[in-house]
């Protein structure tokens, strides 16, 4: 587990023996995974567990203006 980020409180992580597709987990009060690169090229929430409405928004917020610095770690972390 490496802490890419931190921010409002929210930590994003990235598993080092996680799998594709790339994502991240972001930890406030729960948990958000979160897709770097959905569908339409935009993060995508898979799920989130115990996070507030507020620290789920922060956290979409975060992943989005990180994406490019998000995406370029996984890839240096999982090849």
């Amino acid at each position: 587990m490496v802490t890419i980020h931190r921010a409002h409180g929210l930590r994003v992580i990235i598993f080092v023996d996680d799998h594709e597709p790339a994502h991240v987990h972001v930890f406030g009060d729960g948990e958000a995974k979160i897709n770097l690169s959905g569908a339409d090229g935009a993060p995508e929430l898979l799920w989130a567990t115990g996070m507030t409405r507020g620290d789920l928004r922060r956290a979409m917020q975060i992943v989005k203006e990180q994406q490019g610095f998000l995406l370029e770690r996984w890839r240096e972390i999982h090849g």
